[in-house]
């Protein structure tokens, strides 16, 4: 209400200028949604994947006790092939069935139990209730939050840890697992270490994930996702009473591995219905975007599902002063929509600029604008125009800056010139 009264007091004496945004196609490239892909050598990419995926085992962080190797891992991992340039997602494990164990061997020396498995492949389950495991555990992640927490290239970090791969179960061996204790005590240690980043959990159905501000990931969408069966990811999202995290924490996971024919031909409604009723921004590692499309239907349904994913935000009506004076308060109201299924996460900061005409930014002004509450739905907001600037012509335009490049990186639905990142809005004339 009173930004709606600011903007009448600020257009009133000479009257307003409306402007109608036309819509256009969803953008397939905007930042933390989309595909978060497998990005390694070997690895092609056939359809864009804002983010890239990548994992590590404790032995692989800490070779030698209190020496961590994050540097030559985000050399490794990071930067190579097709992450270079992409927000990251990952996960840390000490237990993946087929590969050699990922605990610490300098821990195993110390007498932390580690008992064969013969399931997936197999493997070792280390006891997670050794006290040296855990202290040292806990410093992990006290070393993890100080390098990645503040780190605006990290979108969102997975619990992992504990369990096969990471996710929380030791299936079928129940007795292998942590005890719901010690599984607090990690999910509390990685709140604590990553207060700005969103975490998210493998299992809705554990005690220790069921916390307001987690989010989740299934990774076999949509084949384990869907009712009726109440283990599967949405019933125990209901059941543990976390189906509404999705408007504070994101929702992700991995498609069923080598199954994107499927999910994305005859399965394309259950693929649908998964990703709007579970609220999903985002899919991988395994997702369409590392395999060739077999026809047009397949390009078709694994662009689609890049539009559906997450947010996607058009806007629809300007309104602004219908004359503009150097130097003078001007505001501007602007009406949009999110027809996405989900938000977006972070509280990246928005600008309106003017631009001259060879696209330089002569002038910028902040916007006071929470994007984090554009949920699904129509949402307005009202902005200021820069007006200290030579009098003339100019460009209005908006962005929303990404706090690691810091330049504006998220577009619009709309069929609307770019400049330089920013969306333009219209032309305006600044008189003196």
């Amino acid at each position: 209400m009173i930004s709606a009264i600011l903007l009448a007091i600020l257009t009133g004496a000479q009257g307003a200028r409306t402007v109608d945004l036309p819509a256009g196609p969803g953008p397939l490239e905007n930042p933390l949604k989309g595909y978060a892909s497998y990005s390694g050598a070997g690895v092609t990419h056939y359809f864009p994947a804002s983010m890239a995926y990548v994992d590590a085992s404790w032995r692989e962080l800490e070779p030698r006790e209190g020496e961590y190797q994050f540097a030559a891992w985000e050399q490794k991992k990071w930067d190579e092939n097709l992450a270079k340039g992409k927000h990251i997602v990952f996960r840390v494990w000490m237990d993946y069935p087929g590969q050699a164990t990922g605990v610490p061997q300098w821990l195993i020396d110390q007498g932390v139990k580690m008992t064969p498995y013969t399931d997936f492949g197999g493997g070792k389950s280390p006891d997670y209730e050794n006290p040296k495991l855990k202290t040292a555990l806990l410093r992990l992640i006290k070393r993890l939050g100080e390098r990645y927490d503040s780190n605006p290239r990290v979108a969102f970090v997975q619990v992992g840890l504990l369990g096969h791969w990471g996710e929380f179960h030791t299936y079928p061996r129940a007795e292998l697992f942590a005890s719901e204790a010690t599984q607090k005590q990690v999910v509390s240690a990685l709140q604590t270490a990553f207060p700005h980043k969103k975490l998210m959990g493998r299992n809705p159905s554990y005690p220790s994930l069921q916390l307001p501000g987690m989010g989740f990931h299934d990774d076999m969408i949509p084949e384990d996702t869907l009712p009726p069966e109440d283990w599967k990811f949405l019933p125990a999202l209901r059941a543990g009473h976390m189906d509404g995290n999705w408007q504070v924490a994101p929702t992700g996971g991995e498609m069923v591995p080598g199954a994107a024919a499927k999910w994305l031909g005859d399965g394309w409604s259950d693929t649908q219905r998964a990703v709007r009723d579970a609220h999903f921004s985002w899919i991988g590692p395994y997702c369409p975007a590392m395999v060739a499309p077999r026809d047009d239907s397949f390009r078709h349904h694994a662009e689609e599902l890049i539009r559906m994913l997450g947010y996607e935000f058009r806007l629809a009506k300007l309104t602004l002063p219908a004359a503009l004076q150097a130097g003078k308060p001007a505001s501007a109201s602007i009406e949009g929509v999110n027809q996405g299924v989900a938000p977006f996460y972070y509280p990246w900061s928005m600008e309106t600029v003017l631009l001259d005409e060879k696209g330089s930014v002569v002038a910028r002004a902040p916007a006071t604008v929470d994007i984090r509450k554009w949920q699904p739905g129509a949402f307005r907001f009202t902005t200021s125009i820069p007006t200290q600037v030579t009098p003339g012509q100019y460009r209005l335009a908006l962005g929303i800056l990404d706090p690691w490049t810091g330049k504006p990186s998220i577009a619009f639905a709309n069929r609307l010139d770019r400049s330089g990142g920013y969306v333009v809005l219209c032309q305006v004339g600044v008189a003196k």
